[in-house]
Formats: structure tokens, C-alpha cells, sequence
């Protein structure tokens, strides 16, 4: 029997932000906030996707999958990270390390891919108005979103096995402030080449080939929408497709710089601050940059607010 994992029984000190302690309570604050903006403006989303028929669409579809991701993705670390910041002893059980680590690369893994889908769905709306109904229907938006939610639960049960079952000689004190990847891979006391060689690889799978079909997507949807005759048409075209793009570049951007940067000693502490962007400021902002420029929410939503006061 492997004795070399002896934290497994007495889970993980998360070292977070211990050594500089005078912004644990700055910090507090901020990822309170943030945490509780993301979870109103995302249920809003589903809220209102969900009860007006004319956002049964196949981009609300999407959208509502992504906001229900967004959720489940911050609430997997946000709450732990608060309580952390809270007291002195940063401490995680192994089954909470185990199902953070699951979860979070579970759904980081899956919005990849649902970002891409959304970007196909913007292709097809665009560049191929006339057979969008026929061939964004119902069914096929759902087989889509079960597709992207189903690889990324699989490649988090490869990846995590892979990560866990690496020897750690009792080493304990992660320098991060939530159970991911790359940290867990420096309390390793075996060779960890092999591991980090499939990280890459599965990042490439994961990262880079999406946000490659998503610029693919957005060349062929600007050269049609320069075509477009009209000014209100272009206008319109470029607000919906610019809150996509800008959702692809802060989660894209931030998730490459983080796994598929070459290993450094300074890596892992430039890595804490991006993973706070990819992992609580992105699902915090994406609800905004949707709805921002978005006519029918704030015509559902305005309209859900008329009921509610009416009902006073």
C-alpha cells in the first residue's frame, strides 16, 4: 500500500494570500461582493430566460446554460476562499480539495466548449439566416449544451484521477487559495513531466482549438455583416456579437495565460491572480456584458418588474 500520500486524512493548509495578511481583509470585502453580484446577476438571466417565451431561443439557450455555469463555477471556491480569508487555520479536508478540484475544472472545461457552441450559433444566425431555424432547433441546441456540459465532467474525471493519484510525501501546504491543477502538481515528490506534457495537451484540446473555431467564426460573421446594407442591421449584428467576443477574451485569455505558460518559479503566484479573474471576476461580468446592449432582457425585464410592483 502507497504511503506517500499521508495528507490524504488531513486534507490541505491553503495558503491563499497568508503571506501578505494585510489584504485578507480588502479581499474579504471584494470577493464578498463580487460573489453575491454574480449569483443575482446570473439567476437573473436564468430567471427571466426561463419565464418569457420570446427568449426560448437557441442564444438564450445557451446563454442560460452558461449563467448556470457561471453559478455552479464561483460558488465551487468563492464560499471556502471566504472562510479561509475569515479565520487563521486555511485549512480544506481532502474530500473538499477532492470535489472543488472536480467540480471547478469540470465547469472550466465545459464553458470552453459552450463558448464555442455559442460562437457556431452566432455563425449560423448571420451567415446563414435563411437555414438557422432549420437547423438550430430545439433539440440540436440541447444536444449541444449536453455535449459541452458531458466532455467537460469527463475530462475533469481524467485529469483529476491523474492529479490525485501523485505522490505528495506528505506535503500538505498548497500555495494557492482553492484546489486546481497546477498547484497540486507542485506538492508532488515524483517526476511530474508526464502530467504537466497531458495538462498541455488537453489544454490545446480544451483551449486553444475552441477559441481557434471561435476566430474562424468571427471572420466569416464580420466579412457578412460589412454586406449588410444597413446601419441599424450592422449595429445590431456587432452588439450581440461583440458581448460574445468579449466574454471569449476575458475567459480564453486569462485561462491560456494560465495553463499553457511554460513552468517558472514565478508562475504560480502570477497564476492566483489570473485564476481570480478566469474564476470570480469573468462570472461576475458576463451577465453585464450580455445584458448591457441587450433590448429584449431589459424588455422582459422591465416588464418583470411592472408585474411584481403592480402585485403591491
Amino acid at each position: 500500500m502507497d504511503r506517500a500520500n499521508e495528507s490524504t486524512p488531513q486534507g490541505f493548509i491553503l495558503l491563499g494570500f497568508s503571506d501578505r495578511p494585510q489584504l485578507e481583509l480588502p479581499l474579504f470585502v471584494v470577493f464578498l461582493v463580487s460573489y453575491i453580484l454574480t449569483i443575482l446577476g446570473n439567476a437573473t438571466i436564468i430567471l427571466l430566460c426561463r419565464l418569457d417565451p420570446r427568449l426560448h431561443t437557441p442564444m438564450y439557450i445557451f446563454l442560460t446554460n452558461l449563467s448556470l455555469l457561471d453559478l455552479c463555477y464561483t460558488t465551487s471556491i468563492v464560499p471556502q476562499m471566504l472562510a479561509n480569508l475569515h479565520r487563521a487555520q486555511k485549512m480544506i479536508s481532502y474530500g473538499g480539495c477532492v470535489a472543488q478540484l472536480f467540480i471547478f475544472l469540470a465547469l472550466g472545461s465545459t464553458e470552453c466548449l459552450l463558448l464555442a457552441v455559442m460562437s457556431f450559433d452566432r455563425f449560423m444566425a448571420i451567415c446563414r439566416p435563411l437555414h438557422y431555424p432549420a437547423i438550430m432547433h430545439h433539440r440540436l441546441c440541447l444536444q449541444l449544451a449536453a455535449s459541452s456540459w458531458l466532455s467537460g465532467f469527463g475530462n475533469s474525471a481524467l485529469q483529476s484521477t491523474w492529479t490525485l493519484k501523485m505522490p505528495r510525501c506528505g506535503r500538505r501546504r498548497v500555495d494557492h487559495f482553492f484546489c486546481e491543477v497546477p498547484a497540486l502538481l507542485k506538492l508532488s515528490c515524483a517526476n511530474t513531466v508526464p502530467n504537466e506534457a497531458e495538462l498541455f495537451f488537453i489544454s490545446v484540446l480544451f483551449l486553444l482549438i475552441p477559441v481557434t473555431l471561435i476566430l474562424i467564426s468571427y471572420g466569416f460573421i464580420a466579412r457578412a455583416v460589412l454586406r449588410i446594407s444597413s446601419v441599424e442591421g450592422r449595429r445590431r449584428a456587432f452588439g450581440t456579437c461583440g458581448s460574445h467576443l468579449l466574454v471569449v477574451s476575458l475567459f480564453y485569455g486569462t485561462a491560456i495565460y494560465m495553463y499553457l505558460q511554460p513552468p517558472s518559479p514565478t508562475s504560480l503566484d502570477r497564476g492566483k491572480m489570473v485564476s481570480i479573474f478566469y474564476g470570480i471576476v469573468a462570472p461576475m461580468l458576463n451577465p453585464v456584458i450580455y445584458t448591457l446592449r441587450n433590448k429584449d432582457v431589459h424588455h422582459t425585464f422591465s416588464g418583470l418588474v411592472s408585474r411584481l410592483s403592480s402585485l403591491k
